[in-house]
């Protein structure tokens, strides 16, 4: 991969997201640039859960993944995903479906997620954007069954690259992937404004006590798990 075609996708030039399909963000980018400076996705067979616009699957196959196998619950996403793909040039395998449809494949050699992880008052249904980022109580309706997941998912010596909130637990997912046969290690942390959502839900994180009063920020933090 070339540092142009790095930077078309860091600076979201070739990536768009349609009406109803999350748009890349700083969780998206953060999440491109632990990728690309782990240096694991060269010549490995890569499956990006979540992929909403196909951000950082477009990335993986940028950075030299042999295949690359994208998921996303809205078929919406998954056109735009695949629609992006093409426009870069790369090949992407982009399905409809969620980590029940991902344990049918043969394990990979890294796993990517940057899934819904925002806290809600009610649990996340039925279809929108909404989905992209409600994650119930306490941001955890995705992460808790992928890094439950995350052993079948990997080849013995795979990397799952996941990143998350501060208040959606990123201490519960070193823990959980600790017990389930993983070294675990946080890969970066990033201080960010409060976009829209967290705006809306700062008040209900206050009367929570999961939010400090007027703070209107949070700690973006990507966990990396080695399966052992």
């Amino acid at each position: 991969m070339t540092t142009a075609e790095y930077d078309s996708i860091r600076s979201l030039t070739s990536v768009h997201a349609d009406p109803g399909v999350y748009e890349p963000q700083e969780d998206s980018l953060l999440l491109c640039d632990i990728a690309a400076q782990t240096g694991v996705v060269p010549g490995a067979r890569v499956l990006d859960m979540c992929t909403g616009s196909g951000a950082v699957a477009i990335t993986a196959a940028l950075l030299g993944a042999r295949e690359v196998v994208a998921f996303d619950i809205s078929a919406r996403a998954v056109e735009c995903a695949q629609r992006n793909a093409r426009s870069v040039g790369v090949e992407v395998d982009v399905r409809l479906g969620s980590l029940a449809e991902a344990a049918h494949l043969e394990p990979f050699d890294v796993v990517l997620c940057n899934p819904p992880y925002v806290p809600s008052e009610l649990p996340p249904t039925g279809m929108g954007l909404h989905r992209a980022w409600d994650a119930g109580e306490d941001g955890r309706t995705v992460l808790d069954p992928l890094c439950s997941a995350a052993a079948d998912l990997l080849v013995p010596g795979g990397v799952l690259l996941v990143v998350h909130s501060e208040f959606s637990g990123p201490r519960r997912t070193v823990n959980m992937l600790s017990g389930n046969g993983f070294s675990v290690a946080e890969a970066s942390r990033q201080i960010i404004d409060f976009g829209p959502v967290m705006h809306r839900r700062a008040e209900w994180l206050e009367a929570r006590g999961v939010l400090a009063p007027g703070c209107r920020t949070e700690e973006l933090v990507v966990v990396r798990g080695d399966k052992r």
